[in-house]
């Protein structure tokens, strides 16, 4: 049996119209192109990190992407693991490159734009691009996520934020495929922490279909918005689930029929030269983005299953 098909089945305990979405977007044909990227690097689970786990978990996560040769950009928060050495930090940063992985920037201390001063945000930025060329060397770091895709709450604010990222040459990079595997990999570790192995094994079987019903539902929406389906920009963490669910992850998108693309082939694509316009205090994919500037309002994403949102938002015992 598939993946597509163990998907399916499990995503009948999702609302009818997910299972419509994952089910009518199985078909497609035509090429699919998907870049991934990763937030929160060196670790997003743990804080303060232990180091064993830390290390542990990357490489389970850099296993499939070293294996494959998937293109991938990390992005780096510069505070991250700072209870561990100078040293061990920069073997991590390692770990990354020394699979292919790309670095870049997503600030120093995962600050909201929306609760900040600018003046003090961008001195985040700058604390990070020190860091890591002081980490990793002259490599450049091209590429700056904003931290839960805030980047201008104000017309005035967005336009700051973009000169000041090209003054130091920096692109941002947009999401097309955003979703709250964050919200997964909260209630897992709350499994993994309690000893729960038969609720971790439920929170993976649910996240592959969650993930899935995300790509369906953004591909229409690409369809829609810009008349064909764009290449996707994939946010994930790296978190434990991920960890183990990357290899299952992956596959999904290949019997979609994606191939894997860097985040600069992607944001070649037309499609990325469309003006984001969009204003506000959400964090939004830029399909979304696109499709107000054409008039045509958000619609509801897919939502992960009500009993994992409460898990995730449960403390720890």
């Amino acid at each position: 049996m598939k993946l597509s098909d163990v998907a399916l089945k499990v995503l009948k305990g999702f609302s009818p119209s997910v299972l419509m979405l994952a089910n009518g977007a199985l078909a497609q044909t035509t090429p699919r192109q998907v870049a991934i990227t990763i937030d929160d690097l060196p670790y997003a689970d743990a804080r303060p990190c232990n180091e064993h786990e830390t290390v542990a978990n990357t490489k389970k996560l850099l296993e499939p992407i070293r294996a494959a040769k998937v293109p991938v950009v990390g992005f780096v928060i510069g505070e991250r693991c700072g209870n561990l050495g100078p040293e061990e930090r920069r073997d991590l940063l390692k770990m990354w490159m020394d699979c292919g992985a790309e670095l870049g920037n997503h600030t120093w201390s995962h600050p909201d734009l929306n609760r900040v001063p600018l003046e003090e945000y961008e001195k985040e930025i700058l604390a990070t691009d020190e860091y890591l060329h002081h980490t990793i060397g002259p490599l450049k770091v091209r590429y700056f996520r904003p931290p839960y895709l805030h980047d201008g709450a104000t017309a005035e604010t967005k336009r700051l934020l973009q000169s000041f990222l090209t003054r130091h040459d920096y692109q941002e990079a947009p999401v097309t495929l955003d979703n709250n595997d964050w919200v997964f990999a909260a209630a897992y570790r709350r499994a993994i922490k309690e000893n729960d192995a038969a609720l971790a094994e439920r929170i993976e079987d649910a996240y592959i279909p969650y993930m899935e019903s995300i790509a369906a539902f953004f591909e229409r929406r690409s369809v829609e918005v810009l008349g064909r389906e764009c290449p996707q920009v994939l946010l994930i963490h790296a978190s434990r689930l991920n960890a183990k669910m990357l290899p299952t992850l992956l596959q999904m998108f290949r019997e979609r029929g994606y191939t894997f693309v860097s985040l600069e082939q992607a944001m070649d694509d037309k499609c990325y030269r469309t003006p984001d316009t969009y204003v506000g205090r959400k964090g939004l994919s830029w399909i979304h983005r696109w499709g107000l500037a054409r008039g045509k309002p958000i619609e509801p994403e897919p939502e992960e299953p009500v009993w994992v949102d409460k898990l995730s938002s449960q403390p720890l015992k």
